[in-house]
């Protein structure tokens, strides 16, 4: 198969996977494009928003739709790390009747892995997430035990109820190469959404891509070519994060405390790749850097005391530097 032949496959394979997700899931196409093109490049994905607007429906289509594993894990206060990665178990042998150790796997065994609500649970915890993220293994017992192929891993959070929570550190955010904003439907999307699911009728999704095509997929995003202006422009953004960087913007170096370290410019080449070759193009452009940049940097950057007193979110000192940093030529 050639690499033009590869690349039409994945842009038709893209829309039927969109086409199926939308058989259980209304609107919300920011959020399924961004969330797909994470996957595609291989990262994970932080998603935010309020109870009751489908992240775990949503999650649960992309891996019907990939014939994927899916595991959910339920995040609470008194979640211990061996309830996600697993523990040994004691187990005797009904014919000699000796007793071993044997090593059960927890939910992060799977190829899609919603992390439901993930800042309810101690940093402990948190933490057991972080090896299977980078490495993809998971180490117990002294052992590691390598993970599936694709694995992603998909976590909320509830923005609007604070207490009993513990806010996910700056190590572990930085493994997310995305974070979303999933909204409020509109009138005529939640209209549609009670209607749906009111009635004894259930839409079935079906399967439109195998493992093996993502896996492929992946590859693909790794290799696409793309330009050294486009690097560029990547890393330019990340170092205007930084308040004592030369090229930072003003409202960067007044309101931010910290700015994003090299993974963010990494991550902005491969959402932009993912996204150019999902709409058909080879190799990515500036505005595809503008379309994940957002995604990439938001978690990335810290706020001082100076953005909360005058009401500035770091959202607005993205779209300043957004218009401050230009592109090379």
């Amino acid at each position: 198969m050639t690499d033009d032949q590869v690349i039409q496959k994945l842009h038709d394979g893209y829309s039927k996977l969109v086409g199926q997700i939308h058989q259980t899931i209304v609107g919300q196409d920011d959020v399924i494009s961004a969330v797909l093109c994470c996957m595609l490049s291989g990262g994970h994905c932080l998603v935010q928003g309020v109870p009751g607007l489908a992240k775990t429906l949503l999650v649960h289509s992309i891996a019907d739709a990939l014939h994927l594993s899916f595991k959910r894990i339920q995040f609470t206060p008194d979640l211990m790390p061996s309830d996600i990665t697993g523990t040994d178990i004691l187990q005797e042998d009904t014919e000699t009747l000796k007793r071993s150790y044997e090593f059960v796997p927890g939910p992060i065994f799977a190829n899609v892995v919603l992390a439901d609500e993930i800042n309810r649970t101690p940093p402990k915890t948190q933490a057991a997430l972080l090896q299977a993220m980078q490495e993809h293994e998971v180490t117990a017992s002294g052992r590691t035990y390598p993970l599936d192929t694709p694995f992603f891993i998909l976590a909320t959070q509830n923005p609007i109820e604070q207490e009993g929570t513990y806010p996910l550190p700056e190590a572990a955010l930085d493994r997310f190469m995305f974070m979303v904003y999933i909204n409020y439907p509109s009138a005529v999307e939640e209209h549609q959404i009670v209607k749906q699911t009111t009635t004894r009728a259930s839409s079935k999704i079906l399967r439109v891509m195998t493992k093996e095509d993502m896996q492929l997929f992946q590859r693909l995003v790794r290799s696409a070519p793309v330009s050294d202006a486009v690097i560029e422009y990547c890393v330019r953004l990340a170092r205007a994060t930084r308040p004592t960087d030369p090229i930072a913007s003003d409202m960067a170096k007044k309101y931010f405390k910290w700015g994003a370290g090299p993974r963010a410019g990494q991550y902005m080449v491969l959402g932009a790749k993912a996204w150019a070759l999902v709409m058909g193009r080879i190799t990515p452009s500036f505005d595809d850097v503008r379309h994940v940049c957002k995604m990439v940097l938001r978690h990335r950057v810290i706020t001082n005391f100076d953005a909360e007193a005058d009401g500035i979110s770091s959202e607005a000192v993205i779209d300043d530097l957004l218009k401050h940093v230009q592109p090379p030529r």
